[in-house]
């Protein structure tokens, strides 16, 4: 291990490592992603819309300008970036029956970003709002997803409560035909698939999952007729109900503690216990807000995703739990470090601070559990950034109720589901009410996770062409598929404020869209030479990250704890989101269209 310099870090490292590595070996499966059964057939209701009524209408067959598939912030963001570069013939596309994406779906008690809101909430300077504390909850998000819509007039020609089902290049028309699930069809010249990192619901393929006779739903469908109450708790309709939650992540510390206090009993059954730090939410300062300048939601954007991607800011204008650790490696680094700050020192002095970071987060879930046992159990063993961090102020406290029990399964899960029970080990668990709190596929293939594969040019299918892994320009265009965008975070820039990166996308999107325009050109697509370029570069910075990952308890930041059976190239940026964006900005600057061929 690294000389720390001066500073006594008050623990050893080398154990701890060592601890990090053993927790995560026995979490690691030979099945990853495969353990998560696919979400259809006898699983398809949990994919059902609880939450708008199904109005029957006539199929479109009609043509558009721009489709743009998805109606989260992706597509509303890319829809905003093109109303601005003069696009006025749009049609929005979404499953869901409003607005929203992932915000449609998380309806669940306690459902709330973790990112502030300043910055996480999209377009609060073009649509003059603001969030009312510091980490809104969810009605606000959904309701400023509408406010965007009307703003950006997104209503017009969208079709809502419907999935697309199949699109095709047809060279002719120089367009792409979409087909839905009610029956549309009509063409669209050019195309924008933003479909979410977080929509398609995944079970986990326990033995006898499809035998459980109670009642269950997943978090993102969930079932107020079943529970009572709303998104701000009052289950009251859980107070017969011995309930079992599966899942110990972002969503389930945000929904536990609501089910704690309307269920008879809960049980809470843990693989792998979530990092739970601080939150301290409280309510927007009205006088802050009259302060500010135009330009202000952009600046704090950017300082906050600077600072969480290691690089250096004077003022911290966000200070909240997820710039803390930056600040832990710059006191080092200040403190303890006289050699220069070499890439390779950087790392060592990360791995300390995170090291330290991790020891406050343990000794805190000892501050407030009771139970020395429940409190072991709870302790998370691995570094920052391996999971998803998470902040919040009653998640830990609802393990002291009596009625609350913590079932760890030492990393192993869930043994099997019977008709009545959730078993671990030789003992059954006998619950009314099962909540999967399984998150959304992430890490399984992109055709699977959209409900469609996009044929271009030639009849090839993008499974296809993407069998060996993923192949772009900037994550955006690719080869073979005219006129077609992509938005995510594969070979882009992945940072925590994803809707930072999608709005970085969404004007790079409008940009190319209006040069293509003003050009007089029909069909715009990424030459096979600049793809190729691309995508080694994405596999040669793949390598600085691989190492952290390996080491890394499984999560779907790691493929399930197998990142070397995931192709290297469908990683996003190995340096990072800022240099991506500056990579998008020169592009623009150049004003050349560089790697793309126009006809």
């Amino acid at each position: 291990m690294a000389d720390t310099g001066a500073l006594d870090p008050g623990f050893d490292p080398a154990a701890l490592k060592a601890r990090y590595l053993a927790e995560r070996d026995k979490r690691v499966r030979r099945d990853g992603n495969e353990q998560y059964v696919n979400v259809a057939g006898q699983f398809a209701h949990y994919l059902e819309d609880p939450y708008t009524e199904r109005v029957e209408r006539a199929p479109v067959n009609d043509h558009v300008e721009v489709a743009v598939i998805g109606g989260g912030f992706g597509g509303m963001l890319a829809a905003a970036r093109l109303r601005k570069a003069g696009f006025a013939d749009i049609r929005m596309i979404e499953t869901g029956g409003a607005f929203g994406g992932t915000w449609y779906w998380n309806r669940y008690p306690g459902a709330a970003c973790d990112i502030e809101s300043y910055i996480y909430l999209p377009l609060l300077e073009e649509t003059g709002f603001m969030p009312k504390e510091k980490y809104t909850k969810a009605p606000e998000i959904l309701a400023h997803s509408k406010r965007i819509a009307e703003h950006f007039n997104l209503f017009d020609k969208a079709l809502l409560s419907t999935g697309v089902t199949g699109m095709k290049w047809n060279g002719k028309k120089k367009a792409w035909t979409i087909e839905t699930d009610r029956g549309d069809k009509f063409t669209a010249q050019f195309v924008v698939m933003s479909n979410g990192p977080l929509n398609r619901p995944k079970l986990p393929g326990i033995p006898g999952v499809e035998t459980f006779r109670g009642h269950s739903f997943h978090t993102s469908r969930w079932d107020y007729a079943y529970t009572g109450g709303g998104p701000e708790g009052g289950l009251n309709r859980l107070k017969d109900k011995v309930v079992g939650i599966i899942g110990t992540g972002a969503t389930a510390v945000q929904c536990v503690p609501h089910l704690a206090a309307g269920a008879k009993h809960l049980y809470v059954f843990q693989r792998t216990p979530s990092s739970i730090d601080v939150r301290n939410d409280r309510q927007t300062d009205p006088d802050w807000a009259r302060s500010l300048e135009p330009g202000w939601q952009r600046r704090r954007m950017e300082n906050f995703n600077t600072l969480v991607s290691g690089g250096y800011e004077p003022e911290d204008l966000v200070n909240d739990g997820w710039t803390d650790i930056i600040r832990n490696i710059l006191f080092i680094a200040s403190k303890g470090d006289q050699q220069g700050l070499t890439p390779e020192r950087l790392a060592e002095l990360a791995e300390i601070a995170d090291f330290r970071k991790m020891e406050q987060v343990r000794s805190r879930v000892d501050e407030i559990i009771r139970d020395p046992s429940v409190a072991a159990a709870l302790k998370p063993w691995y570094r920052q950034f391996c999971k998803r961090p998470c902040f919040h102020d009653q998640y830990l406290d609802a393990f002291n109720r009596p009625n609350v029990t913590l079932v760890d399964t030492n990393g192993q899960g869930v043994d099997r589901i019977t008709g009545d029970s959730i078993v671990v080990g030789d003992k059954a668990y006998r619950i009314d009410c099962l909540v999967y709190a399984t998150g959304f596929e992430v890490g399984t293939d992109y055709t699977r996770r959209a409900g469609y594969d996009p044929v271009g040019r030639g009849g090839v299918h993008m499974k296809d062409y993407w069998a060996d892994g993923m192949r772009s320009l900037h994550g955006l265009c690719v080869h073979g598929f005219p006129n077609m965008f992509l938005m995510g975070p594969g070979q882009a820039g992945f940072t925590a404020n994803y809707p930072h990166l999608l709005d970085e996308q969404a004007g790079q999107i409008g940009y190319t869209l209006a040069e293509v325009k003003a050009r007089q050109a029909a069909t715009f697509e990424a030459s096979a030479d600049a793809e190729e370029a691309w995508v080694q570069q994405i596999v040669a910075k793949a390598v600085m990250r691989q190492q952290f990952l390996e080491e890394c308890t499984p999560g779907y930041y790691n493929n399930e704890g197998k990142p070397g059976d995931r192709a290297a190239q469908n990683n996003s940026h190995g340096d990072g989101p800022n240099a991506y964006f500056r990579i998008l900005s020169k592009w623009r600057e150049d004003g050349e269209l560089a790697g793309l061929e126009l006809t």
